[in-house]
């Protein structure tokens, strides 16, 4: 899938490995991901294995955030399905440290939040994002999300209970990425 002229999302694969260690050695990433920390190569190839089998189950669409020029995969976006049944699903994203900054998860975002609403016909989609997280938090509503709200204590990061604020948007808010969300 594109995510404009310098990005493709597509499903990972071994060759992800040296991602995976450069995610692993991040000191926020493997505390709300399951990126294994300490790297090993063992475990690396399971965490692969374990996104194969979020999409072979239907739990989600986990995938790999490639550099179109150099074909160096940079970072991660998943689609969460677990709450379809209740008419939601949940987004997360991040990327290794030399990849921020140059517009990377704004496009993945842009691009799975268009195809989850208007493709797959998501009716709301959801982020819980960290209060300090000011970042990821204006990249989200630079999409069109919206804070609804603060959970406290809601997600353990490490060792202790983290407050997430919650970020949604409906299928019926708009326009994403310029396009008609649903048909009409």
């Amino acid at each position: 899938m594109s995510a404009g002229p310098d990005f493709v999302l597509r499903p990972w694969e071994m060759s992800d490995l040296p991602l995976v260690r450069e995610a692993s050695l991040d000191p926020y990433i493997p505390l709300i991901t399951t990126i294994p920390a300490p790297y090993s190569e063992a475990a690396a190839e399971a965490f692969v294995r374990g996104q194969w089998e979020r999409a072979a189950t239907g739990a989600g669409y986990p995938f790999a955030i490639v550099r179109s020029r150099d074909r160096r995969s940079v970072g991660a976006i998943g689609l969460w399905l677990r709450e379809l049944p209740a008419g939601r699903a949940s987004l997360g994203y991040w990327l290794t440290d030399t990849a921020r900054g140059q517009g990377v998860a704004r496009a993945a975002l842009r691009t799975v939040t268009g195809w989850a609403l208007r493709d797959l016909g998501v009716p709301r989609l959801q982020l819980y994002i960290e209060p300090w997280n000011t970042a990821s938090a204006r990249i989200a509503e630079d999409i069109g999300f919206r804070r609804e709200g603060l959970l406290r204590g809601w997600q353990q990061v490490g060792d202790e209970r983290r407050d997430m604020a919650v970020y949604a948007l409906l299928n019926s808010d708009g326009p994403v990425d310029g396009r008609a969300v649903t048909a009409h």
